[in-house]
């Protein structure tokens, strides 16, 4: 009981200084079970040095992190981080392009790029489930340089889960992709967003229109500070979204997605 109501994530007055710049400043922050999270905002504002924090690249300057119940400065987060799958387009630079995608997948259970670890048959047979919940079990040998760019995307989650993660984080998964895969992508993630026993997901972006209904909170950055964190209803508006990209935009839905536009442009929806 005491377990199941640890936050996945707690961050408190998190600081992170290098030099004369600070990356990030005054951050409070928490994941709670059964919470799926966006982080939102323009370039250059920390989206990317959090993610480093959290997985142990970036040390803080002060304040505390903890994940999944263990402490940052007492904990070994070379070992915490098998426990967090990370989905990411600079990873894809690092798979051997030779390497099939089954072999890829296996290699998220030893937290490896370029897999030399001995593969099982008990490795093959998870990583084979794992290609077909993602929509790939016909494509468990084709080498990587042969995949499209929203098929590499999907193995890397493949690869992510491959280690039950209890922490799933998708770095700007859809980057690169056509309208269409970027379509499949988001309809595979609201999938996995909905199923019980899956990870907390935290999706990075800087486009409103990937927020699925999956998920349930916001948090917003911008310049490295905090505009606003919480429930995805009442934090996504257009005063916080204006705060956090520095213009006057309108917020749109339609249905269970949103859009974004600059002010000038007369919104056909309710405006947000």
């Amino acid at each position: 009981m005491k377990i199941a109501s640890t936050p996945i994530l707690t961050v408190t007055d998190l600081c992170v200084v290098r030099g004369s710049t600070t990356i990030l400043r005054d951050l409070a922050w928490e994941i709670r079970r059964g919470e799926h999270w966006v982080i939102l905002g323009p370039n250059g504002s920390g989206k990317t040095s959090l993610l480093r924090v959290l997985t142990g690249y970036l040390s803080l300057t002060s304040g505390s992190l903890a994940v999944l119940g263990r402490v940052y400065g007492r904990t070994d987060w070379r070992e915490l981080r098998k426990r967090i799958g990370m989905v990411s387009s600079a990873l894809q630079l690092s798979i051997p392009p030779a390497e099939t995608a089954i072999e890829t997948v296996i290699s998220g259970k030893f937290a490896q790029l370029d897999l030399w670890a001995k593969i099982t048959r008990t490795d093959e047979g998870e990583a084979t489930r794992l290609l077909r919940l993602v929509g790939l079990g016909k494509l468990a040998r084709r080498e990587w340089i042969f995949l499209s760019q929203g098929e590499r995307q999907r193995v890397l989650i493949a690869r992510a889960l491959m280690a039950q993660p209890e922490l799933l984080i998708l770095d700007e998964p859809c980057a690169g992709l056509d309208p269409v895969a970027r379509e499949h992508f988001l309809g595979f993630m609201e999938r996995l967003g909905k199923k019980r026993s899956g990870p907390a997901l935290v999706l990075v972006t800087h486009h409103v229109e990937e927020i699925t209904p999956a998920f349930s909170h916001v948090l917003m950055l911008r310049a490295g500070q905090p505009v606003v964190a919480g429930p995805k209803f009442t934090t996504l508006t257009r005063r916080n979204l204006s705060r956090t990209f520095g213009a006057t935009v309108c917020l749109q839905r339609r249905g269970s997605r949103f859009s974004l536009a600059l002010s000038r442009t007369q919104p056909s929806s309710r405006n947000l």
